[in-house]
């Protein structure tokens, strides 16, 4: 800056709150500038400058232009000196004055405006061109260089009264006191679409005289001599100032040049110049970088012995006049068309030049000759540093370290971080930390310790023995940045000891068991223990500890998770039992139990829960909520059934088996089946899978006694028979599959007596599939045998024989004894406000996904077929979990939310339902979500779903205007038939989504070979398309199609001419293209042939009377019409989500109210 704008800064005068002197730019301005030149630190920070800008950390970093920074800190500066005397200040040191006109050759009037600036942009490179601007006087010439207006671009002259041909241009009518000039490095390419940087040379004098830019009656006067002179009324400029003119011509004696500036003849003749806009240069902003990044730094001359500095962040050091040169960029020999590419990417991109006048030229005021209330200031700025060097120095001799303590209360362990002088003892650190955790007034100095402590592997160091009086400094070994352990402050009863914790030890943490309340005591105790002690001296230390009896006492040691190891030699050391240096015992000393085998104990049984418990905090929907959900659900369920029940109908007409026995024949029901597998089950030599990867199907199994068998024909069976039984556990009750297995063979026995064939029928279903867990996929997907599954064949089993004596000793699938889990509620809460209903759960880990929904289920108010459970992870998202034989093993201490909705059964699927309107902004509009089952029919599902919308979205549907239809993203596609049955002749598929669209009249689509297609008028007469309409095509050819579009239209079929739209649903088009842009009526005969390929549902057609002239729109209608479809496709466009990184506008944020400040004296310019 210059000595000018930082005298005026030192003589404005803050006198708001202290508490907003944070906030004040030009205070921090002040304070800044006082401390550059005052200060004897190498380098001043400008944090507390960019804080008043209101930035944050990233915006400090955040690279922006220098001149727009200079643009908007000169603005938030004027919104702060309003209404002081500082208020014109910016204006009367930058602001210059420049006139656009236009010159009739003709006549010569002029029209002219002013225009004000605080800045001159210079081009290197004009646009277009190949030529670069050799120096700022080229470019100042080519600034001030009119335009021609001729042939088509005439200028209308009113005094004329016709277009001429004119002149066109800017002429400099005043230059401000500080010029700043900003070269126009940054330039955009057309040919790759990237911001580039211009690093062509351009030379720039030490001494610049632009009088020559201003015309000689200018001088001294500021009015323009043009016969019609207007203000400018642009407001992005500072305009209407006026600046005081009261220059004059100086000699080269006020110029206060360098030595090696004067060497140069072309700055001495300059100099030597007469006329009052002679500029020295004495500040150079350089950029080093590119266009996508760099660095700034600046060379500033000295006004006091005309010596150049560099100013490049901490660094400031005295350059040359031939370094200044180097900021020319370029280079002297020409490289063709590529030099910018190959030449230096440091160079100038902002000159600054003061005018040279002796009355006006300032010099910085000395710190002698401040005023009182600056020496104030810089007193208290100077007390703050020593304050901070103070501070800084006592924190070289400040220990800091972690220190924790467990709080018997509260049980859990606490931190906090001790700052302690290292010359300080181990007895004031001590009473130190005893404040810090809030316990001096309940625990005794004396029943208090330090003692070292590795949080990380939660051990016990040692203890500090007959150590008060040592220096915390000696015991920590000096102060560090960081510690490698922490500290412990232990307590004890009055009674007790402490005990010594010797270096080499082991920490043990002691859990008591209470078989009486079957629970496990916290928080632990713990002890130091050390290899080579016994098993029996380790239970007396304990009992000594814990003033219990070790003679019945039981340990025993967790060396792993989940592994758990007696104690039972007492001969045997800690080390060959296998202690570490961190370890956890649990003990039991009550003699309540006989001694056994430990694993059948109820103390091993307590230990196995309390390792395998964990906590589940759960969010149950309101109450009021399931009842709702309950009553919408039953109508839906009850549709359900009667579809399935409808489509088991069909399935068995078609699928039905005729079994011949000695007693009769039974007919087999497998319920919806996969269509697209085999349906009927063959009794011939098969192959049946059981796999290995998978024991959960076999663990809950019941007995079979293949003797005592027979079948079920049921509707709620599964779609093939298992040989799973029924499970006394909840989590074999699958709302993802369901294994329906006879209880009794006894029937089969007696129909299939003597059939070899019989065991695949009963073992498997006829494709050898396994029961596999319903995702959010296809429920009935399986997979062929992996490596490692056992394949039973026919052979296996003995074929000789009657059933009824052979089948109890041939084929057994046992059972595992399934336990029920532990599962205990903690917590149950209901919120106030959303009535929404919290658990807290401890729960077996290893209890099923399904057995936990059953535990729910009195808490949720319903059955687990009617509610889901989701995942709730740390970044709030949530996902569903679906497979409910999992455990719940992956869930340590989570979140889990219960949502209602009616799990799925095999073979039905997840569909959402939008409504088509083809005529509205949004064609696609959501309405439901509901069940769709395999085997159920169209006609079946449109039952089903019009009751749920006539409730959920209040919209009456009648069943013969009902009509569904595909959704592919946001194109309407085919159209399903009422008799097409879903998997069988529809696709289905998970998370489906379909269009219902409400027809007009009843439904006239009722065969595949028949086409729906949506057609649209173009009106060229009057610019205007008429909404969409429907027709259906009972056969695929052109003459089809016009006859319908006649009927439809009133057009004779010979005048039609149609175009097929282009693009996604609904096709948009604008107004202004429509009539030439499409391809109107293509020369084929089918509609299934190219260019048209019209092979399925939903297809766009324009069509026209070619009869119908096209209008001629005026300029002014056709730029009304443009506007209205540019702001129509606009809205029906899709936008992409995904941006390439933007450049980020420098802001500096201020309150709205200026600030509360006065000057006390007249700024320098008056």
């Amino acid at each position: 800056m210059t000595p000018e704008f930082r005298n005026a800064v030192y003589r404005w005068e803050f006198d708001g709150k202290e508490d907003n002197m944070a906030k004040s730019i030009p205070y921090q301005l002040q304070k800044l500038f006082l401390l550059l030149q005052t200060s004897k630190k190498k380098a001043i920070e400008t944090t507390d400058l960019t804080k008043s800008f209101g930035w944050d950390s990233s915006e400090v970093w955040q690279q922006h232009d220098v001149q727009e920074l200079c643009r908007v800190m000169f603005d938030a500066l004027e919104q702060k000196w309003k209404k002081t005397d500082q208020a014109n200040l910016i204006n009367n040191l930058y602001q210059g004055k420049l006139k656009d006109y236009v010159k009739c050759l003709e006549c010569g009037n002029e029209s002219a405006r002013l225009d004000t600036y605080l800045d001159i942009p210079l081009v290197i490179r004009p646009f277009g061109s190949n030529e670069t601007h050799g120096s700022v006087d080229e470019a100042l010439q080519a600034f001030v260089e009119p335009e021609t207006l001729d042939e088509n671009n005439q200028y209308f002259c009113e005094k004329c009264n016709k277009k001429c041909n004119a002149h066109k241009g800017l002429k400099f009518v005043s230059f401000p006191y500080l010029l700043t000039m900003q070269l126009k490095r940054f330039d955009f390419d057309y040919t790759t679409l990237h911001r580039i940087k211009l690093n062509d040379r351009m030379t720039f004098p030490a001494v610049l005289n632009l009088n020559h830019l201003i015309k000689p009656e200018q001088v001294g006067s500021e009015e323009p001599t043009s016969n019609s002179l207007e203000v400018s009324s642009d407001e992005g400029i500072d305009e209407g100032i006026e600046i005081e003119s009261n220059m004059t011509g100086t000699s080269a004696h006020n110029v206060s040049l360098s030595s090696e500036a004067v060497a140069n003849d072309k700055n001495v003749k300059a100099a030597g110049a007469k006329g009052p806009y002679v500029y020295e240069l004495f500040s150079i902003m350089v950029h080093s970088g590119s266009a996508a990044g760099g660095h700034y730094y600046a060379y500033i001359k000295s006004f006091k012995d005309g010596e150049w500095y560099s100013f490049n962040d901490q660094h400031v050091s005295k350059v040359t006049y031939e370094d200044i040169t180097k900021t020319y960029g370029g280079s002297s020999t020409s490289r063709g068309y590529y030099s910018s590419t190959y030449t230096s990417s440091t160079n100038a991109y902002m000159l600054m030049y003061r005018q040279i006048d002796k009355r006006k030229n300032k010099d910085f005021i000395q710190p002698e000759n401040f005023p009182e209330r600056l020496n104030l200031a810089l007193q208290s700025i100077k007390e703050r540093e020593e304050h901070e060097i103070r501070q800084k120095e006592l924190e070289k001799s400040t220990c800091k370290i972690k220190v924790y303590y467990f709080h018997p209360r509260e049980r859990r362990k606490i931190e906090q971080k001790l700052e302690v002088h290292k010359d300080k003892t181990l007895k004031e650190a001590t009473e130190i930390c005893s404040q810090l955790f809030k316990i001096e007034k309940s625990v005794p100095l004396d029943c208090c310790r330090l003692v070292k402590f590795d949080e990380y592997q939660d051990t016990l160091e040692c203890s500090f023995g007959n150590e008060d009086d040592t220096p915390m400094g000696l015991l920590l070994g000096g102060v560090k940045q960081a510690y490698n352990f922490d500290l412990l402050l232990e307590t004890k009863r009055p009674e007790q000891v402490f005990q010594e914790y010797r270096p080499g030890g082991v920490t043990v943490k002691l859990y008591v068991a209470d078989l009486q309340n079957d629970i496990i005591q916290e928080p632990p105790v713990s002890v130091r223990a050390y290899h080579a002690q016994t098993v029996s001296q380790f239970k007396s230390m304990v009992a000594e500890v814990l003033n219990v009896s070790a003679d019945k006492m039981r340990c025993v040691l967790e060396r792993f998770h989940n592994d758990l190891k007696f104690l039972s030699v007492p001969n045997k050391t800690l080390k060959a039992e296998g202690f570490f240096k961190s370890n956890k015992v649990y003990i039991e000393f009550s003699g309540e139990e006989e001694a056994s085998h430990f694993t059948h104990t109820h103390f091993f049984r307590l230990l196995d829960r309390h390792q395998n418990t964990i906590r589940i905090h759960v969010n149950l929907p309101p109450s009021s909520d399931v009842e709702e959900f309950l009553k919408s659900s039953s109508r839906h369920d009850q549709l359900m059934k009667s579809a399935i029940t409808s489509g088991k109908s069909r399935e068995n007409s078609s699928t039905s088996l005729e079994v011949g026995s000695k007693t009769g024949s039974d007919s087999l029901d497998e319920g919806i089946s996969d269509r697209g597998s085999d349906s009927e089950i063959e009794f011939k030599t098969k192959k049946i899978t059981l796999s290995k990867s998978d024991p959960s199907i076999y663990h809950s199994c019941q007995s079979i006694d293949i003797g005592r068998v027979s079948f079920h024909s049921s509707a709620s069976e599964g779609r093939a028979c298992s040989p799973v039984g029924l499970s006394s556990s909840s989590q074999d009750t699958s709302t993802s599959a369901e294994f329906n297995v006879p209880t009794s063979y006894r029937g089969l026995c007696n129909i299939y007596d003597g059939h070899e064939d019989a065991t695949d029928s009963v073992l498997g279903d006829s494709n050898g599939r396994e029961p596999v867990e319903h995702g959010e996929s296809d429920s009935e997907q399986t997979a062929p045998p992996s490596p490692g599954e056992r394949v039973i064949h026919d052979t296996d089993f003995k074929q000789e024989g009657n059933w009824d004596s052979d089948c109890d000793n041939d084929v057994t699938v046992t059972k595992e004894e399934v336990s029920k889990r532990y599962f205990h509620i903690v917590l149950n809460e209901t919120d106030v406000l959303t009535k929404q209903r919290n658990l807290t759960v401890l729960v077996d880990k290893r209890i099923t996904l399904g057995a936990f929904k059953g535990e729910l289920e009195p808490h949720v108010g319903t059955t687990s077929d009617n509610f889901k459970v989701y995942r709730v992870y740390s970044n709030n998202q949530e996902f569903e979990s679906i497979r409910l034989t999992e455990t719940l093993s992956f869930f340590e201490d989570g979140k889990l939310n219960i949502k209602l909705g009616r799990a799925l059964k095999p073979g039905e699927y997840r569909v959402k339902i939008y409504q088509l309107l083809v005529n509205d902004p949004e064609p696609g509009k959501f309405l439901i979500d509901t069940v769709f089952a395999k085997g159920m029919s169209v006609l079946e599902s449109k039952k089903l779903v019009i009751p749920e919308i006539r409730e959920q979205c209040g919209i009456d549907i009648p069943l013969e205007r009902c009509r569904l239809r595909k959704k592919t993203w946001r194109n309407p596609g085919t159209v399903y038939i009422d008799s097409q049955i879903y998997e069988d002749e529809v696709h289905i598929f998970a998370n489906w989504e379909v269009f219902l669209q409400i027809l007009d009249g009843p439904e006239e689509m009722t065969s595949t070979s028949q086409l729906a297609i949506f057609v649209r008028r173009w009106r060229p007469s009057t610019y205007e398309l008429d909404p969409f309409q429907e027709i259906i095509l009972s056969s695929q050819t052109v003459d089809d199609l016009k006859e319908k579009i006649s009927v439809l239209s009133g057009i004779p079929v010979e005048e039609i001419e149609y175009a097929k739209g282009r693009g996604t649903f609904p096709c948009d088009v604008s107004l202004l293209e429509i009539h030439n842009d499409l391809d109107w009526s293509p020369h084929v005969t089918s509609l299934n042939s190219w260019p048209l390929y019209i092979c399925d549902d939903g297809c766009v057609l324009y069509y026209r009377d070619k009869t119908e002239k096209l209008a001629d729109l005026s300029e002014e209608r056709k730029k009304e019409l443009q506007q209205k479809e540019n702001a129509r496709m606009a809205r029906g466009t899709v936008r992409s989500s995904y941006s390439p990184r933007k450049e980020r506008a420098l802001k500096i944020y201020m309150d709205e109210s200026p600030s509360s400040c006065v000057s006390k004296n007249p700024p320098d310019l008056d």
